[in-house]
């Protein structure tokens, strides 16, 4: 496969995931992006635009150097996606998502805790909560680094959630799992908290997560 259809390939399988988000109830209308690590930069959804408007070709490419190439602008997010790609390099796609469950529990700044086993699914004992920053801006992109630091995920204070995986179908169907954690942990707290899992146990779990969906 030449470079060339390799890039219309990716830039159709973003759009595709950017649809398959909004189908999932992850995200309405032009809310949220994706993106997908490719040479040496990112492809990702432009700013402003419902996915259902969208053509492949109007995916954007970002450089690891900043630059940017493509008839549209990239999304407003596109530094986070930039710095996460720059800072691990195991991170094949990217989804941002604002997903109800997920903004609920962001708008309180709160973390999800050792509540259920499935947290580990996105690399700790926690899911944490980034600090507050004006979207697109170099500080949320800073925060949502550091909230992502030995993590698959993390919720953004009063914003939503991101997660990263190997590609895109790993990365979307992280953010499905992020947000039904996310609904779970919210129905818990309506019934008076959770009982959290100690540490030995999540250390356990984690262990068993190394392999998990290995074929």
């Amino acid at each position: 496969m030449s470079d060339a259809t390799a890039m219309t390939a990716l830039r159709a399988a973003v759009l595709a995931t950017a649809r398959a988000m909004n189908a999932e109830r992850l995200n309405r209308g032009a809310a949220g992006n994706v993106s997908a690590r490719h040479d040496d930069g990112l492809l990702i959804t432009p700013t402003g635009m419902a996915y259902d408007a969208c053509t492949p070709e109007d995916m954007c490419f970002v450089g690891l150097d900043g630059r940017c190439e493509g008839r549209r602008k990239p999304s407003s997010e596109w530094r986070f996606h930039h710095d996460i790609y720059v800072a691990r390099p195991e991170a094949g796609a990217i989804v941002h998502a604002h997903a109800p469950f997920a903004v609920s529990l962001a708008c309180m700044g709160m973390a999800i805790p050792a509540f259920h086993y499935m947290v580990a699914r996105f690399g700790g004992s926690d899911v944490r909560c980034a600090d507050y920053a004006t979207f697109g801006s170099q500080e949320l992109s800073d925060a949502v680094v550091r909230a992502l630091d030995g993590r698959r995920a993390c919720l953004m204070a009063h914003h939503g959630m991101v997660v990263f995986g190997g590609n895109l179908d790993e990365a979307l169907a992280l953010a499905v799992e992020l947000e039904a954690l996310c609904e779970q942990y919210w129905r818990v707290l309506q019934i008076g908290g959770p009982r959290l899992l100690t540490f030995d146990e999540m250390e356990r779990v984690l262990e068993k997560f190394a392999n998990y969906g290995r074929q």
